[in-house]
């Protein structure tokens, strides 16, 4: 006879593994299962690997809460298995006097979101700290830090195989059925019997919804996230992390440098539309993607909302001097010899009917399911809080004891 789990979670990324660990650790049967060849393959695996401090965030929302709770427990998490982690602080750069209000603002959301360290600074300061960069003013964010979430998902695996759960892999979800109080998930390797399920899919969540029976009211629309890498001989002209104040208009944060605690430096990542769901390179291209996605009136409303922004992205992701001259702004001696094509990321963002743009993480119950439906960053730094609170959700309301 098929062993019936507990739960099983749909997605092997970080809030997937997070939540599977939460509910492992309390006694319940768990499986993951996930479509590619290994864990944290795509959002997880291909993000800057920052620890965000909460400074962005409206408080109140769920990105504020959960990533405050989130951040001081990935730090601990880190310290307790010997992830290699830093607490190395950023600055975020005025540039002309118009983003000033931006950055007022940015300060009240982070005291309001309980950041203790902030610290305004002069161009003076800001030199003090970044040398090289140039700017009217600064915030000096002193929670911020840097891990590598790859290696974190893959604790968090661990720690579910500690409790003997298991993760399956090469394993594509396709289609919901029951056997008496069972679910039957079919997958590419078979049937899995659980009692309860958690949608955790990041770029495929709404059609895991779907495919549930569940209708998550918005649709998921790729944007892909260029990087450039800063060649080892120019890497001094950064030494932590630097920010340029965010359009509060859009949920992207603008092409900022990273140090990377494998080492080296990113610069990145712009934000444009993505021709394909996991589409890593300008050429990738899905038909189904690209039909479901212009078959969406969501996205058209989303289009003519924000297309001037969209072809500026457009524009820098063809031409590496206009994705440079956007680095010049925060670091002028940056050249655009200094700079190599690096890697890429997919952000998977919601978007309702209206085009707007779902900003706050969204999670939703039906009978025997949660769904996370928009989780975006800073979901890898909250991972560990957003999976208690998908345990604590399961065990209301699958009535796990």
């Amino acid at each position: 006879m098929s062993k019936v789990y507990d739960v099983a979670v749909i997605g092997g990324g970080i809030v997937g593994l997070a939540s599977a660990m939460a509910l492992a650790e309390k006694g319940f049967s768990i499986i993951v299962i996930e479509a590619e060849s290994q864990l944290a393959a795509h959002q997880t695996g291909n993000n800057s690997g920052v620890i965000h401090s909460g400074l962005y965030y409206k408080p109140g929302s769920l990105k504020a809460s959960n990533c405050t709770e989130g951040r001081e427990t990935m730090y601990r998490f880190c310290e307790q298995h010997g992830i290699a982690h830093e607490r190395c602080g950023k600055l975020v750069v005025v540039t002309k006097e118009s983003e000033l209000p931006a950055l007022e603002e940015l300060e009240r959301r982070g005291t309001a979101n309980g950041l203790q360290n902030l610290r305004r600074l002069s161009a003076e300061e800001l030199r003090d700290h970044e040398p090289y960069v140039s700017g009217l003013a600064g915030l000096l964010v002193q929670e911020t830090g840097i891990v590598d979430f790859t290696r974190v998902t893959q604790v968090f695996a661990e720690i579910v195989k500690l409790h003997n759960g298991e993760a399956l892999t090469g394993a594509r979800f396709y289609e919901l059925g029951k056997d008496g109080n069972a679910l039957v998930l079919k997958t590419t390797k078979g049937d899995i019997l659980a009692r309860n399920l958690i949608n955790c899919g990041g770029l495929q969540s709404d059609r895991v919804a779907r495919l549930c029976g569940v209708e998550p009211g918005l649709k998921i629309v790729p944007f892909r996230g260029e990087y450039y890498e800063i060649v080892p001989e120019k890497q001094y002209l950064v030494k932590n992390l630097i920010y340029p104040v965010p359009d509060p208009r859009f949920p992207f944060l603008g092409v900022h440098f990273t140090r990377m605690i494998q080492g080296g430096v990113e610069a990145g990542p712009n934000a444009v539309f993505a021709f394909k769901r996991e589409g890593y390179r300008k050429s990738s291209f899905s038909i189904k993607d690209m039909a479901e996605t212009f078959g969406y009136g969501g996205f058209w409303h989303m289009a003519f909302k924000f297309w001037k922004m969209g072809m500026g992205e457009f524009y820098r992701s063809y031409f590496k001097r206009a994705f440079v001259k956007a680095l010049q702004q925060l670091v002028p001696e940056i050249q655009s010899a200094d700079v190599h094509p690096g890697g890429a990321g997919v952000r998977a963002q919601a978007v309702e009917p209206d085009g707007f743009l779902v900003d706050d993480f969204r999670i939703v119950e039906a009978e025997r399911m949660i769904h996370v439906l928009n989780a975006p960053s800073p979901a890898a730094t909250a991972a560990i809080s957003i999976g208690k609170t998908i345990a604590q959700m399961a065990e209301k309301s699958f009535s796990l004891n």
